[in-house]
């Protein structure tokens, strides 16, 4: 149990017999001092949440800090290794990247290019461009195309990312609806789905033809929808099992011939091992080894100088919220020492120091500036859980958002140092009350 010194104690005892002597004094001053701590509160718990939301998006459409992205030179031997090195292998994805057409065949799609839907496609000159399974590409419409050039239909072009395992791991998607795709069993000949929601707006607005042609195909398979998540992802794409898209793409297309897709690996910090044994592999197999670049994701180092930058921004508005407050305490603290000038002068004529009674009136506004800290903290947490509810159509981001800790210890630095700023000119004056006041009193 935690003993305190006599003097401390008892200036504890004393100021908070102050504070209940005087209720409505020390409730002005709450008052006063109340929207400087929840301002302080506030932009606090702002900048966590803010922070948090911006690495959420970056990690959805990138991946978590500390993941190492492998890109891999496009060469014909580059999928069959990948697939036989991560074999078994859960700290590491290998994500293929295509393009996919799913809708009516021979026509060009709604969005070519896998464009966002909300995107303008027509207009002045402007005409689409489309490429052909061999890797030809040339502006469809009267002008710039060739005879023949496929028309407008119902079809949607789509991002098609072949995963060979769970890539939540590295980039936490966030479900919207049906399942994930399942990694176990055997791989399935009509390929399973997982769309984000720019597809499934895509695919919401226009109907098509379950038929999906993929580059250096010459069979359209029928896939299958099995969920929706959020990506963080623009243009509509589709996540689907790598070795259900193989089924029907050749693994061994030559990417200079156009239909090659592009491949990356999902590493963990600790998987060393499995990158040194794919550039071996890779380097065996004559692949270039100059086209392979490695990174590793460290997104909040490149977000901090901008989210301090505003952070400090809106801490000097608050504080300055705050200095009013502090203005309010010193106030109410000088017009109740004043009155209690008999007081004072009388315990010093008993032996009472100064340096105790200096602590009698620091106690006080410690004391106070304390209760406000925790009333501010509180109706900031109900404030942010009810703001949550409310806006949570339009804000989804709050929809379970907790209250930051930090935030909390914000406002109780903020509080206890108000109350000391506040009280040290008033326990000084406190302080320096001589003992011949007493007598003239």
């Amino acid at each position: 149990m935690i003993r305190l010194s006599g003097r401390l104690r008892s200036a504890l005892i004393i100021g908070g017999q102050g504070i209940r002597a005087r209720k409505l004094r020390a409730l002005l001053s709450m008052l006063s001092l109340f929207l400087g701590v929840l301002a302080i509160v506030a932009v606090q718990a702002g900048s966590e949440i803010a922070d948090r939301a911006l690495l959420a998006d970056v990690e959805l459409a990138q991946g978590k800090d500390g993941t190492v992205q492998m890109y891999l030179p496009a060469h014909p031997r580059t999928i069959p290794i990948v697939l036989d090195t991560l074999k078994d292998a859960p700290d590491a994805v290998a994500v293929i990247e295509g393009q996919a057409i799913i809708g009516e065949p021979g026509v060009t799609p709604v969005n070519p290019g896998a464009a966002p839907f909300d995107q303008s496609f027509g207009g002045g000159s402007f005409y689409p461009t489309f490429c052909d399974a061999s890797g030809v590409c040339y502006a469809t419409g009267p002008v710039g195309g060739p005879a023949g050039a496929p028309p407008p239909g119902q079809a949607i072009e789509l991002r098609l990312v072949g995963l060979t395992g769970d890539i939540r791991r590295f980039r936490p998607f966030e479900p919207d609806s049906g399942q994930w795709l399942d990694f176990t069993g055997d791989a399935s000949l009509s390929p399973r789905l997982v769309i984000n929601r720019e597809a499934l707006k895509g695919f919401t607005r226009h109907r098509v033809p379950a038929e999906m042609r993929l580059t250096g195909s010459t069979v359209n398979p029928t896939p299958r929808i099995t969920g929706v998540v959020h990506d963080a992802g623009y243009g509509p794409t589709a996540y689907v099992r790598a070795d259900e898209l193989l089924n029907w793409q050749a693994t061994t297309a030559d990417p200079s011939r156009g239909g090659g897709p592009g491949v990356m690996v999902l590493l963990a910090p600790t998987a060393t091992g499995i990158e040194q044994t794919l550039r071996a592999r890779l380097a065996a197999a004559g692949a270039p080894m100059d086209q392979i670049y490695v990174s590793t994701i460290n997104s909040r180092e490149h977000f901090t100088d901008q989210l301090s930058l505003v952070r400090w921004i809106f801490y000097g508005m608050a504080i300055l919220v705050l200095l009013i407050g502090v203005a309010g305490i010193l106030n109410v603290g000088l017009a109740t020492v004043g009155e209690r000038v008999e007081e004072f002068a009388l315990r010093r004529a008993v032996g009472t120091p100064r340096l105790l009674l200096a602590g009698i009136v620091l106690a006080e506004t410690l004391f106070i500036g304390l209760f406000t800290a925790l009333a501010a903290i509180g109706v900031g947490m109900v404030g942010l859980t009810y703001v949550g509810r409310a806006v949570d159509r339009f804000a989804p981001l709050l929809r379970d958002v907790t209250f930051p800790w930090q935030a909390g210890v914000a406002g109780v630095i903020a509080g206890v140092a108000a109350g000391l700023l506040g009280g040290l000119v008033p326990a000084v004056r406190a302080a320096r009350i001589p003992i011949a006041t007493v007598m003239r009193a």
